[in-house]
């Protein structure tokens, strides 16, 4: 069997109450020990000023703008010229006062404005807190408070927060700097609250006039403390070095276009960013509305694309549709060239070599419909589920990976193989740069000496965060013995790459004894054509599952025409006749992916709103459940379906 990991040390029963610990993985480039690093590119900042030095000419970052009520094409700035602009942007902040050590925010849509800040933070020293733009005030206030923020760069849109009553924190700020400019009324708010406000112009013009020398940070220094999105609690402080940054983004192999939707906040985004323009290559961001993205694909072409399980799931739900609308001969055509390219893919055959004569005729659509020349796609974020993701590998004409990784490791832990069939349903291989092992979680019963070896997986190495900012506590009981303990549950597969199956605080025990994996079941029932999004609710004191259910309205829409129903999406959605297609559906995707009995979902609630539209704040920045939210929204309905159910036995 091919091996994608070397065993470099043997795990350990455990002894005097204490957990086993599983076998130590590493890297097969990494073996004996890390591959070197460059010593002068050991901060962000190096890194920068290097890649300016070799591409100036480069096109470095890309937006689109509004031309006569439509967005335009791509517009661009230079390696030399964002330099510059981040040189201003640095002496701006030192001019008002902002020293080395200083916390800088950052609250916006990805954009060009957010890279110039954060570079500008880099050149002096001064530690970047980005704030994801979904947060609300309740959010933000906490973080302008926990972080300790003089100084925030703020999207227009994002004012009207900053700005809001609840967020009293706001107070502590001594100058806000919208990326764009701003309305009387704006500055008039500010001004009433003791802060000083300025346009993105007025920032780079004080620059200009107040040349400053730059302050480079040493490796040790910190770059950066990442919120995590958090779903629960509030959000905890990741503080991460220009070390772990630098050490990440020299162990990455892509380059050429990337496209921006994910948000800069997120670790996963962040990452491939500082490693395109490590490259020399060009980031461009999305207009700012997920739901047209594909006509920035479209424009903009990218040879990279990274998202979350969900965004993909769109992309197989997208072609899924246009597969039913053709007619049966050209479905069968499709259905047949499917499964003989995959065959060969299945044999060892690489996906470009697989069958061209079916990415001529069918599959040649699909990479069109991301812009028709992309090379790479990566998932990250949460599992990708198998049949999507073999979907893609089949479909798109490109390499398809998935990754794994936290805030708290830099955003990569491990990273799968092109052209490896057998990594469908895996994250892969340990990083380059840190080393991987399970350890036992007796209560679950899960351990890494059972077959299969499961556990929690910990990680050491270069790229693990320094600690939680304001929290010695949580950080000393995460990292123990030099490893960090990920809260994840992972499967050790033979060949040495890892699944994950799901999370320590997701995992739930019915009443009568079993242990059911939430986020693993919603990943299975997520697949299924009725369905756009659905929770999995499972209760220690109940023998079943719930689930509330985001029907798919153009598949609910199909299947009122073909039974007789008529009315509106949300007229739709109050029919018991549709809880009980949707309950027999889900019983199906249960039984082809053999569920055991007690992971059927037994009852359903039919949500016509997606959850990330809710104004309760249901998910996070990157769509992850919060789950004690969702529980407290539909408690009493849930409590009633409840009822209903177990009075019907």
């Amino acid at each position: 069997m091919k091996k994608f990991a070397v065993k470099v040390e043997e795990g350990k029963e455990g002894r005097d109450g204490q957990p086993s610990v599983g076998p130590i993985y590493r890297n097969l480039l990494s073996e004996h020990e890390y591959p070197p690093g460059d010593p002068k590119l050991s901060t962000t900042w190096e890194i920068f000023r290097e890649s300016v030095e070799k591409h100036s000419g480069n096109r470095m970052l890309g937006w689109r703008e509004l031309v006569n009520s439509k967005w335009g094409p791509y517009v661009w700035k230079t390696y030399e010229e964002v330099y510059q602009e981040t040189l201003h942007a640095g002496s701006a902040l030192r001019a008002t006062g902002f020293k080395p050590g200083a916390r800088v925010g950052i609250y916006g849509a990805n954009c060009p404005q957010w890279i110039v800040a954060m570079e500008a933070c880099n050149a002096h020293s001064l530690i970047c807190v980005p704030l994801y733009d979904t947060l609300g005030p309740g959010a933000v206030n906490y973080i302008l408070d926990h972080a300790e923020i003089d100084v925030v760069f703020v999207q227009d849109k994002k004012m009207k927060e900053l700005l809001n009553p609840d967020c009293t924190h706001a107070r502590r700020l001594k100058l806000i700097v919208c990326f764009t400019s701003l309305t009387e009324e704006q500055q008039d708010k500010a001004a009433s609250i003791g802060v000083k406000t300025c346009s993105w112009s007025e920032f780079l013009d004080t620059g200009r006039e107040n040349p400053f020398e730059i302050s480079p940070p040493v490796p040790s220094s910190i770059c950066t403390i990442m919120y995590t999105s958090g779903t629960s609690g509030d959000p905890k402080g990741v503080i991460l070095t220009h070390e772990n940054i630098s050490t990440n983004i020299r162990g990455m192999t892509v380059d050429d276009v990337y496209i921006s939707f994910l948000p800069l906040a997120h670790i996963l985004d962040r990452m491939i960013e500082e490693y395109f323009f490590h490259k020399g290559a060009s980031v461009g961001y999305y207009h700012g509305n997920i739901n047209e993205i594909r006509d920035d694909l479209m424009e903009l072409k990218p040879t990279f694309l990274a998202g979350v399980p969900r965004v993909f799931e769109r992309v197989h739900e997208g072609v899924l549709k246009a597969l039913d609308e053709l007619n049966w001969r050209r479905r069968k055509i499709f259905n047949m060239l499917y499964k003989y390219k995959l065959y060969w893919m299945n044999r060892g055959y690489k996906q470009k070599d697989a069958s061209p004569l079916a990415d001529l005729l069918a599959f040649g659509k699909v990479k069109n419909r991301l812009g028709g020349r992309i090379r790479l796609i990566v998932s990250g974020g949460a599992p990708l589920s198998s049949e999507v993701e073999e979907f893609l590998r089949v479909t798109s004409c490109a390499f398809v990976l998935q990754g794994y990784g936290l805030t708290e490791s830099c955003g990569l832990s491990t990273i799968g193989f092109p052209d490896e069939m057998c990594m469908i349903g895996s994250v892969g291989s340990a990083f380059v740069y840190n080393e991987l092992r399970l350890e036992e979680v007796p209560e679950m019963g899960y351990d890494p000496f059972g077959d299969p070896s499961r556990g929690e997986i910990c990680l050491r190495g270069n790229t693990l965060f320094a600690g939680y900012y304001k929290n010695p506590e949580l950080t000393h009981e995460v990292l123990k013995d030099g490893w960090f303990h990920t809260g994840d549950i992972g499967e050790m597969l033979p060949n040495g790459v890892v699944k994950i199956i799901d999370r320590k605080k997701n995992l739930i025990k019915l009443s009568q004894g079993e242990y059911v994996a939430l986020e693993y079941l919603e990943k299975v029932y997520g697949i299924t054509p009725i369905v756009e999004d659905i929770w999995v609710y499972g209760d220690s004191f109940k023998s079943m599952l719930v689930s509330v259910v985001v029907p798919n309205e153009e598949n609910t829409k199909k299947w009122a025409q073909q039974n007789g129903y008529k009315g509106s999406f949300m007229d739709l959605c109050s029919l018991d006749q549709l809880k009980d297609h949707i309950l027999l559906e889900l019983k199906s995707t249960a039984e082809r992916n053999k569920l055991r009995g007690f992971e059927h979902v037994k009852g359903v609630i039919v949500e016509p709103k997606l959850f990330e539209l809710s104004e309760k704040e249901l998910v996070t920045a990157t769509l992850k459940k919060r789950r004690d939210r969702l529980f407290k929204h539909y408690k009493a309905e849930i409590e009633a379906l409840y009822q209903k159910l177990t009075g019907a036995k």
